[in-house]
């Protein structure tokens, strides 16, 4: 299960009867004024609403709203290098807006299709064509992307939990390793598929 974003739940919340690009622009919207301002109490506020945008969704808390370790790891280093350069205020400023970012991607994610969240980009990446741009490639990239990405949080959660069946989760090679394996794997397969379908290039 990928433990950033989360899969589409269906369901008839407000999230999932809001346009997809409204969603978009509500994400976009809490991600940068926290990062602009960064004022630990405005981070803060933007990490309630997100937190409540995801409520809304009506999906069981303890799936849509649980962190993995690895979330929580990266919160703790980024809060304790900002106090070790004496930015106290941005030791919570800076967590809040990670955990801001993922709450309002996951409340987008939980609550939109991933056929509509591909469709919208495409849509919106057609202003790129006058510059060269491919809307349809850039859809294509990010479909992968998103089927990518669950499939390297599985990877790592199998090969973690057979690391350490083995007594074998010390070793950063017996985890890294395999999923590197499996990654490039999935890679191959995917680029064959493509490939095929005369989508190589």
């Amino acid at each position: 299960m990928n433990q950033v974003f989360k899969l589409y739940v269906p369901g008839d919340s407000l999230p999932h009867r809001l346009g997809v690009g409204w969603k978009y622009l509500l994400m976009f919207v809490l991600v940068a004024v926290g990062v602009v301002f960064a004022l630990w109490w405005l981070s803060l506020g933007l990490l309630a609403v997100a937190v409540g945008l995801v409520l809304l969704t009506r999906v069981r808390p303890g799936y849509a709203l649980r962190l993995s370790w690895g979330i929580w790891l990266l919160v703790a280093l980024l809060a304790i290098y900002q106090v070790a350069v004496g930015q106290y205020f941005l030791a919570i400023a800076v967590p809040a807006n990670l955990v801001t970012a993922v709450y309002a991607a996951r409340m987008l994610t939980i609550s939109t299709p991933e056929g509509v969240l591909v469709d919208a980009l495409i849509s919106a990446s057609r202003v790129l064509r006058p510059f060269g741009g491919n809307p349809e490639k850039i859809g294509l990239a990010v479909g992968i992307m998103m089927r990518s990405i669950p499939m390297l949080f599985d990877s790592f959660a199998a090969v973690r939990q057979a690391a350490l069946a083995r007594g074998r989760n010390r070793s950063p090679f017996a985890v890294v390793a395999p999923v590197v394996v499996r990654a490039v794997g999935f890679a191959q397969d995917t680029g064959a598929a493509l490939a095929a379908r005369g989508l190589g290039e």
